[in-house]
């Protein structure tokens, strides 16, 4: 099998946690954002405009476009994308507990007999 001939494929995976430093700014802008999106069905629209001032995660998430990700690279072309977004708990100061104490490879972390 040639590789020329043959598509390859790659599953790029990314996790991103964002700080919301002003949430009612995040809003608007997700606002604006649907509100110029030609290409958004109206049908669409004013569940989508609901959906972004209930909920900041939605909101982000309608600023993602994956296309822009990879768009700038020579020799590939977007196949497929999916994302979601959601409200998360995170602790910043863990990340700093974490590489103070070293990292631990989640394949090691059991130290006992397999039985």
């Amino acid at each position: 099998m040639s590789t020329e001939s043959s598509p390859r494929y790659v599953r790029l995976q990314v996790e991103l946690v964002v700080e919301l430093t002003d949430e009612e700014a995040l809003r608007n802008g997700a606002v604006e954002h649907i509100r110029a999106d030609e290409y958004m069905p109206e049908e669409d629209r004013e569940p989508a405009l609901e959906s972004v001032q209930e909920d900041a995660s939605e909101a982000v998430a309608y600023f993602i476009d994956p296309f822009d990700l990879v768009s700038d690279i020579p020799g590939v072309e977007l196949a497929q994308a999916s994302w979601q977004s959601e409200i998360a708990t995170f602790d910043p100061d863990s990340l700093l507990e974490d590489e103070e104490e070293g990292y631990e490879d989640e394949d090691e972390e059991e130290d006992g007999d397999d039985r």
